[in-house]
């Protein structure tokens, strides 16, 4: 009866570390399968996969004249349409220095703190510092901005805290990012 107990665990133990493999490369192959379906869907032609290269290839072309001094004119003018219309404007704004903030040259996730609430309870979230001055929106300069990601998810929160709230991680920004969305079972590797 003690063997057969013991089985049945070791089988469940296969089961469960099965499910550990099988479940984050099953989630990724099916977005991936899904994203690529839809960009192919995006430029329809008869061969499968043509219209992944093709819009892909437009990305990288469209990128490519971005950088160019030809294409700043086209883009300042597309820029200035898009500030013009008032929800537009605002999603616009916020998109591109979202997209500024992750990939650009103004990179803003790259200040990993810990902030901790002033109650004393010894609780504390990770996050990163995006800005420390806000006195433009009459906030007190002793207050900085902390955008505070969510676990499994690509949303968050912003938190305005006291400077004496945070405190600067020994990290780089992507393990920290990493650490924070697997809902801190990502294990920062020493180098």
């Amino acid at each position: 009866m003690k063997d057969n107990r013991n089985i049945g665990r070791i089988v469940l133990g296969y089961f469960f570390r099965g499910l550990l493999l099988i479940v984050p490369t099953a989630v990724i192959g099916v977005v991936a399968f899904e994203a690529l379906r839809w960009l192919d869907q995006i430029v329809k032609v008869d061969i499968p996969g043509l219209g992944v290269v093709i819009v892909l290839a437009s990305i990288i072309l469209i990128g490519w004249l971005g950088s160019t001094f030809l294409y700043q004119r086209l883009a300042e003018i597309a820029d200035d349409l898009l500030r013009r219309v008032p929800f537009l404007k605002t999603v616009y704004d916020a998109l591109k220095d979202l997209m500024e903030g992750l990939v650009g040259s103004k990179k803003k996730f790259d200040r990993p703190v810990l902030v901790t609430p002033l109650d004393g309870s010894g609780l504390a979230q990770m996050g990163f510092l995006t800005q420390e001055d806000l006195t433009h929106f009459g906030i007190p300069g002793s207050m900085v901005a902390v955008y505070v990601p969510y676990s499994f998810a690509w949303s968050g929160r912003l938190f305005i805290v006291p400077v004496a709230c945070i405190t600067p991680i020994d990290a780089k920004a992507a393990e920290a990012m990493k650490f924070i969305l697997s809902g801190g079972v990502t294990r920062v590797e020493d180098e």
